[in-house]
């Protein structure tokens, strides 16, 4: 079976998000539901072969170049390319050859920007920031998580993985333009204490929308990690005329995007007739989603508080 027909074959098989106002009898409900595909390749990460899926374009400058369980972007501009994670080695060959089947060449790769310091995001990095000579830029407090896993150990006493050379370091409001296109860069820590998020402006069919880009929206690591997403959730809240959410995997743990995420909408792009909607604009469904997100952000933290105080070990998620 080919990548291309299990994405048909699962399509179908998204799980509805679950709703701010739903019983605990509903989560219960949610669990219980047919996996979603994307779901299905997060699962099966360390599927090499499963995970090739082909590229597809999702706007006239922006691209999906990335393995199934992990997201890679390329976004074009009049003077270059933007990538946004190049996901870890060995699936990083599978990004490479991506970008070539999309039409482009490594070489127009201007920045690399790191989502955060986890391996499944960054690992691939420094591949591309020599076989291009992209600059690479990262929040500082990742830069730092990035040095010290090129000191550690890999998986299970593997060696260690190859980094990416420290080069630009992201500050929070910063522009990054590259030709026609101007990114604002935020920092929204919670997932990690540097993660990066990013709005920009996609066309479809020349039509602009307002796209964001986030690097992780959940808490993790105990209060301080928790405290952060809180923060970090009620300032994303508020960005204004978020049409088009571009997740760092199209699904997480408890965090199904309403109405299907990355693969399940590509699924519907490849069916689209003229004039029908992009199925990857959808605002009502990034305004459900962050709003779940700020909601359970605030539980976990208040779940962490009561670990704390009760003297438990705060749980990673």
């Amino acid at each position: 079976m080919t990548p291309t027909s299990r994405i048909t074959s699962f399509a179908f098989a998204a799980v509805a998000a679950f709703m701010l106002s739903a019983s605990p009898a509903a989560f219960g409900a949610a669990a219980d539901a047919p996996k979603s595909i994307d779901q299905i390749y997060r699962e099966r990460g360390n599927d090499v072969e499963f995970q090739k899926i082909p590229p597809f374009k999702m706007f006239d400058n922006l691209w999906y170049v990335g393995p199934g369980y992990v997201s890679v972007y390329l976004i074009s501009t009049s003077d270059g390319l933007i990538l946004i994670d190049a996901s870890e080695e060995p699936h990083v060959n599978h990004v490479i050859d991506s970008i070539g089947k999309a039409g482009f060449n490594l070489r127009d790769i201007k920045y690399i920007l790191i989502s955060h310091g986890h391996l499944d995001h960054f690992g691939g990095v420094a591949k591309i920031q020599e076989l291009s000579g992209a600059r690479v830029a990262a929040v500082e407090q990742d830069w730092q998580a990035i040095e010290a896993a090129g000191r550690a150990p890999g998986r299970n006493n593997s060696p260690s993985p190859r980094v990416p050379k420290r080069d630009m370091v992201i500050t929070e409001g910063q522009k990054l333009t590259l030709g026609n296109t101007t990114l604002t860069l935020h920092i929204t820590p919670g997932h990690t204490p540097g993660v990066m998020s990013a709005e920009f402006t996609v066309f479809d069919n020349g039509v602009p929308h307002k796209a964001f880009y986030s690097g992780g929206t959940g808490g993790r690591g105990g209060v301080k990690g928790f405290e952060d997403a809180v923060a970090s959730t009620a300032r994303i809240i508020q960005i204004p005329g978020i049409e088009v959410f571009l997740p760092n995997h199209g699904w997480n743990p408890g965090t199904d995007y309403p109405n299907g995420s990355i693969l399940a909408r590509a699924e519907k792009l490849k069916t689209r007739k003229a004039g029908d909607p992009n199925p990857f604009v959808d605002p009502a469904s990034w305004r459900q989603f962050i709003t779940n997100a700020q909601v359970r952000n605030q539980r976990g933290l208040e779940e962490e508080r009561q670990k704390a105080a009760a003297g438990g070990t705060p749980a990673a998620q």
